[in-house]
């Protein structure tokens, strides 16, 4: 049976119904509801911008995205990005996809927190973007139809995101500070932990070891 939510069809394949549950069992219900989430906004802005990504590709990028904040793919300290997308190629190789399709899912999630470029991919790179985006921060959120955005919300409560959500990024990047250099997670722990101070690119180069 095929589940659809705001007009958009769940893909019913085996693996979108593995990675349904990788993310139940492994992530908690926060997580889980946003990346849903991500996926259902990520099919309506692909469908107003003309984009035509392969929808199974697209629901993996989507629920695999923020997985390496509560999963670390490995005991390597690595953007949490990569931990995800590292855990969702393994996901697609071990599932006789091509290496195609894994580096295309790879790409959707190491960059959907990289500004600008996304966009310019393949249409589920910037499909995952857009989806990340409107979730997280509002981005699109008033050109899409009020019924279809109540729809998912109803489906996939946000209850206190933005409270809980800013936690796990805490959580999951505390440990691993030096990961966050350049990126917008550097945002997160400057906030809220006590002491943190990015690095910038300008100290970086000061601190180089040549002479001038």
């Amino acid at each position: 049976m095929t589940d659809t939510i705001a007009g958009v069809e769940i893909p019913g394949t085996p693996a979108v119904t593995e990675a349904t549950e990788f993310l139940r069992e492994r992530t908690n219900p926060l997580i889980f509801h946003h990346s849903r989430r991500v996926f259902l906004f990520a099919s309506l802005h692909a469908g107003e911008m003309d984009l035509q990504p392969d929808p199974e590709l697209l629901y993996v990028s989507a629920m695999f995205h923020d997985a390496g904040l509560l999963v670390p793919f490995s005991g390597t300290q690595q953007r949490f990005e990569l931990d995800g997308a590292d855990h969702a190629r393994r996901f697609l190789l071990d599932r006789g996809f091509s290496e195609d399709a894994a580096e295309v899912v790879w790409r959707a999630i190491a960059l959907h927190t990289t500004p600008g470029i996304p966009g310019r991919m393949e249409p589920e790179v910037a499909a995952t973007n857009h989806g990340v985006l409107t979730d997280a921060i509002g981005w699109g959120l008033g050109g899409l139809d009020g019924g279809r955005v109540d729809e998912i919300v109803a489906a996939h409560p946000r209850g206190d995101f933005k409270k809980e959500f800013l936690r796990v990024f805490v959580d999951g990047l505390a440990y691993r500070p030096d990961t966050t250099y350049g990126t917008v997670n550097a945002d997160v722990l400057e906030h809220f932990v006590p002491g943190f101070r990015r690095t910038s690119m300008v100290q970086r180069v000061m601190d180089a070891p040549w002479p001038r």
